[in-house]
């Protein structure tokens, strides 16, 4: 008996299979190219008009041992060595310890010289952050000056100037320089 039942299993489950395959094909709808997945959502002459990087990085070392790392959401290439960034971000770590993160909305970038502008924010590993209008950088000279005005709040207080700038002294430390209207409201 039950090499009976196993000898007409061996028929009839085949049989059912390809039935319900038929019945898949036969009554299956026609694809709907409106409903497809969409594998992109650009505009491909938008690219080919105004071309861009999203989320660049770059990374490197300055000659005094520097680690700097700009991140931008995007970049778009200008003329010959020059590029435009939105949402900057500069990180600069020092072989001395000293840190900074400089964060803009928009950026000019020509060879080693930084131009962030749009309100740059700057925090420094020393507890200083400092609001100021825009700020120039030249990464190969290691001076970063910036004008028009600056608020800073640092551990001794509240710091007011028209003009910073950082360079490094002859005994290679950073030398901060504020000028022009300098006004500290001491915080002991």
């Amino acid at each position: 008996m039950r090499s009976r039942l196993v000898a007409w299993l061996r028929v009839a489950l085949p049989l059912a299979a390809l039935a319900i395959l038929s019945t898949l094909f036969l009554f299956g709808s026609k694809p709907d190219p409106d409903n497809a997945i969409p594998y992109a959502e650009v505009d491909a002459e938008e690219l080919a008009r105004d071309p861009r990087m999203t989320r660049p990085q770059f990374s490197g070392v300055t000659d005094s041992g520097s680690e700097i790392t700009l991140t931008a959401s995007r970049a778009t290439p200008g003329s010959t060595e020059r590029a435009e960034a939105e949402s900057l971000r500069l990180t600069y770590r020092a072989p001395d310890g000293i840190a900074a993160d400089l964060t803009a909305p928009r950026a000019q970038v020509e060879d080693t010289l930084i131009r962030l502008e749009g309100g740059v924010y700057m925090t420094t590993s020393d507890g200083w952050a400092l609001t100021m209008p825009s700020i120039d950088t030249d990464l190969e000279a290691g001076r970063l000056e910036g004008g028009n005005g600056l608020t800073a709040f640092a551990p001794m207080g509240r710091l007011d100037a028209d003009k910073l700038s950082v360079e490094r002294n002859a005994d290679g430390e950073h030398v901060l320089n504020l000028t022009g209207n300098v006004r500290l409201i001491y915080e002991p």
